[in-house]
């Protein structure tokens, strides 16, 4: 028998319990698998014990979004924002502004002025 994928991350989790690269794929994992609210529960976890991994801002945005929760993505992007400036991780600086500007209403038209 094959052992799926979110079987041996769980099993990896289990010996590095605070490895923050696995709490990320399980999040990821559980999102591939329609279980928002797990996955909903990794990247909290990520973002509040791992606050420098700065991958989990933006897909814990997204995720906040597509269960309607406009208000928490916006903080979410935000804090990002932040942090991603404070590490000079330009890229993933530039994603966080773009879905950020996009969730408040602007877009790259918005510049006929």
């Amino acid at each position: 028998m094959e052992i799926s994928r979110l079987d041996k991350l769980l099993a990896f989790l289990q010996n590095e319990p605070e490895d923050e690269f696995l709490k990320y794929a399980l999040a990821t994992e559980y999102l591939r698998l329609n279980d928002s609210e797990k996955a909903l529960n990794y990247y909290e976890d990520l973002v509040n014990n791992h606050p420098n991994y700065t991958g989990t801002y933006y897909h814990l945005g997204k995720l906040y979004e597509a269960l309607g929760r406009k208000d928490d993505a916006l903080s979410t992007y935000e804090k990002g924002i932040e942090i991603t400036k404070s590490k000079r991780d330009m890229h993933s600086l530039s994603e966080l502004q773009g879905v950020y500007m996009n969730l408040k209403g602007f877009d790259d038209d918005d510049d006929d002025y």
